[in-house]
């Protein structure tokens, strides 16, 4: 037969207890956030929770307090030329080098190799033209000889016909024998002005390729003469006088031509390297004042750069340190200020605070005076440096203003403090 069961004594007070502890939570729901016609949405708020600030009236600096990073104003790259193996270090990172300083020394079999052949073939080449050359003028003196020769023989058949032609007209020498003569003359004349010519025309022709050919020797000297410094780019020598803060190279290493060997940093020449939260992109210009503190004096520079790339939700800016700064080491963190505008003498403060990222700057909480409320009301703020916000409108000075974060009640109209 069923049997029936009797709850017991303890099952029935923790149902009791249950619905007693859902009617408190309920009670305390509707005490914490309740309607009200009259003020609208009430929310109750520890005052530990909360940080009140008071709007004070005093000058506003219209700066910003940042940290920059020293770097050399102009640094030189040592990229390999030639290309090869690490022979030989001949000094270490972080030396000062003189201008022209040996640093590195590389070998390349090929490259030598090649240059041998090149200036092989660049001396066969001289020496040919050098040929050409000897040749040419070789023509040029066959051709005064010829002339020399007709000369002489006009000059001889000239004598002869002087002598003949009386002769002839005496009967002492036959008529032939003058005409003879006469036809060598008219030849050699012939003859004459042909060498003539021809000379004309080699001279012309001569001094185009003697031109041709003496550029023709330059530019192979001239590629001689860079094949043997090609050769001699296995020397890597400093550009510049500096402070050789890089050198990335490992005897026994092998270095493409165009790797990076190292880098030079001229001395006393720095900058400054500063990032900006992304939101005063559009406030800083170039030439914008920029105070450095520099062994407790304070330095004024300017705005020399700005890099607009936005990363991670800021921007860079450089800052022209003067030249032959004292005190100054790369890689250094110094405090600077970098004034956005005029200062203001007379303008209304509040601190600034979380509550920003809530509201956006267009209301807050503002506690009534002689209560325990803080009523929304809507605000306008300007600038803000480091540590104020510039109160353009909606608030007084000595009003006292929540200014942590409003993430717990920013949809409350008002608040109660307890």
């Amino acid at each position: 037969m069923d049997k029936k069961i009797e709850r017991s004594t303890t099952q029935k007070y923790v149902k009791k207890f249950a619905v007693a502890a859902l009617a408190l939570t309920v009670a305390a729901a509707a005490y914490g956030f309740v309607n009200n016609d009259n003020s609208g949405r009430s929310q109750n708020i520890a005052l530990t929770s909360l940080t009140i600030s008071t709007v004070k009236q005093g000058a506003f600096k219209d700066a910003l307090s940042l940290r920059g990073q020293v770097v050399p104003k102009t640094s030189i790259y040592l990229d390999s030329i030639a290309g090869g193996q690490v022979e030989e270090r001949l000094v270490e990172q972080g030396e000062y080098v003189e201008q022209g300083q040996p640093l590195v020394r590389l070998s390349n079999t090929s490259l030598q190799l090649d240059v041998m052949s090149r200036e092989a073939q660049v001396t066969e080449q001289l020496n040919f033209l050098r040929n050409t050359q000897m040749n040419m003028e070789t023509n040029r003196l066959n051709l005064r000889r010829d002339l020399l020769e007709i000369d002489l023989q006009i000059s001889h058949l000239l004598r002869k016909l002087k002598q003949t032609e009386p002769l002839v007209s005496k009967g002492v020498v036959a008529q032939d024998t003058l005409d003879a003569l006469k036809q060598d003359l008219s030849y050699y004349q012939a003859r004459k002005e042909l060498t003539l010519e021809r000379q004309k025309q080699e001279n012309s022709i001569r001094e185009v390729q003697v031109a041709q050919l003496a550029d023709s020797a330059k530019m192979l000297e001239k590629n001689l003469q860079f094949a043997r410094d090609n050769l001699d780019n296995l020397l890597v020598k400093a550009p510049v006088a500096g402070y050789l803060s890089e050198l990335d190279v490992e005897i026994g290493e092998s270095k493409n031509r165009g790797a990076r060997l190292g880098q030079i940093d001229i001395p006393n020449e720095y900058k400054l390297v500063v990032r900006l939260d992304e939101f005063y992109l559009n406030q800083v210009q170039r030439d914008m004042a920029v105070m450095v503190e520099l062994e407790g004096s304070i330095v004024e520079a300017k705005v020399s750069k700005i890099d607009s790339r936005v990363q991670q939700s800021q921007f860079q800016i450089e800052v022209d340190l003067p030249t032959n700064t004292k005190g100054v080491k790369r890689g250094q963190s110094i405090d600077v200020e970098l004034m956005l505008g005029d200062n203001k003498n007379n303008a209304l403060l509040l601190s600034r605070g979380a509550f920003f990222t809530n509201s956006g700057g267009n209301w807050a909480y503002v506690l009534e005076q002689g209560s325990d409320k803080a009523v929304r009301r809507d605000i306008r703020l300007g600038k803000k440096n480091q540590d104020y916000f510039e109160v353009l409108a909606g608030l007084q000075a000595g009003d006292k203003v929540i200014t942590s974060s409003y993430s717990n009640f920013d949809k409350a109209d008002q608040l109660k403090i307890n």
